[in-house]
């Protein structure tokens, strides 16, 4: 179903005003090529000034002066969310980001004279780590979940592996089109992936046989015609949306059992890890993964825990070792240490037979 059209913020008749600079504002962008979803989502953030505006009797771009904005950031920083939680400085730069674009194109096309927002200083973000992510036991845990003798069931185990495989974004999933994978070279086409950009990644064996069985035995029931390409299809034969694969994805993370949350998203994350645990180089996995910014993949590096750990246990000197006792005591080593072998294990300490 189409989105029902939002409402008019402010005066419905004032071309003027920041409601229809906005508007023209979006329709530049899009008249650019700026990719629809971008567009969406400034809309979204920037109808959210619009409307605090209005709620100040702010009603045209010409009242809105750098202390204006400064009373917006400390908005910001002091809005409490639903669950009490105040907003992370992520958010609160991903609501600001948009006014300097849009003051600027308000500069350039006359609308304004000076850009209030020119010198705004954007709040620091938090360099997180992901919150979860799945070792390759886990992983495997979760893929067997589908019950892969139902048509449904080989669907969403030919998605689960293809974002295991690939690590795609849940929204570059369900973009994809029949003719994406080379079966002969192992490759699957994003076309048009985030940036507007296309990637071509490698894909897995045992991914590409599920989507052969899916497209074999599965699809041709979901079809209603022959002019949709989609790859990936729901039961009423229409292309899958993002939202409906990302609780797709969810429900089986939860039906696995596992104490994690997530949804798409994780596979990402868990394929990204693992791979450079297992030896991957930060930039083809970066090339994966479609970041254009090299420090984006390297977050990673951070939660790819397992070669440190082995540095850590083989070089720091806080460690179980065997204690040699002086022979002049006149008793035995009261505990015996195995080295750790390559999985991290190390044997119980056991006592001597002749203290028992």
């Amino acid at each position: 179903m189409p989105r029902a059209p939002l409402p008019v913020i402010g005066p419905v008749d004032d071309a003027q005003s920041l409601y229809h600079q906005m508007r023209q504002f979006l329709e530049w962008q899009r008249e650019r090529n700026y990719s629809e979803m971008g567009i969406k989502n400034r809309e979204t953030n920037l109808r959210a000034f619009v409307a605090w505006c209005d709620e100040r009797g702010l009603t045209r771009p010409q009242e809105v002066t750098r202390p204006v904005i400064e009373r917006y950031q400390r908005y910001l920083f002091l809005y409490r969310q639903k669950n009490g939680e105040p907003l992370s400085g992520r958010s609160q730069q991903i609501k600001l980001a948009p006014l300097r674009v849009w003051f600027r194109w308000l500069v350039r096309n006359h609308r304004i004279l000076s850009n209030p927002a020119a010198d705004m200083e954007m709040p620091r973000v938090e360099k997180r780590l992901p919150k979860h992510v799945l070792s390759a036991q886990e992983a495997e845990r979760i893929l067997n979940v589908p019950d892969v003798t139902s048509a449904l069931g080989i669907r969403d185990r030919a998605i689960l592996e293809t974002l295991y495989s690939t690590g795609v974004r849940r929204s570059e999933l369900v973009a994809l089109e029949v003719d994406a994978l080379d079966y002969e070279r192992g490759t699957l086409m994003v076309r048009q992936g985030k940036g507007k950009r296309d990637r071509l990644v490698p894909i897995g064996e045992r991914a590409l046989a599920w989507i052969r069985k899916y497209l074999d035995e599965v699809r041709p029931q979901l079809m209603l015609g022959d002019g949709n390409r989609t790859l990936y299809l729901t039961r009423h034969g229409e292309a899958l949306s993002v939202g409906e694969a990302g609780r797709m994805a969810s429900d089986y993370i939860k039906r696995s059992g596992l104490e994690k949350s997530g949804s798409c998203h994780l596979f990402r994350h868990t394929m990204a890890t693992l791979m450079l645990e297992n030896g991957a180089d930060v930039r083809f996995v970066q090339a994966m993964l479609g970041h254009a910014n090299l420090e984006t993949t390297q977050l990673y590096t951070h939660v790819a825990i397992r070669a440190l750990k082995e540095v850590h246990t083989a070089t720091h000197p806080a460690r179980l070792q065997r204690q040699e006792q002086d022979g002049a005591a006149g008793h035995k080593p009261l505990w015996r240490v195995r080295k750790a072998t390559d999985a991290g294990l190390v044997e119980d300490a056991r006592q001597n037979p002749e203290e028992r």
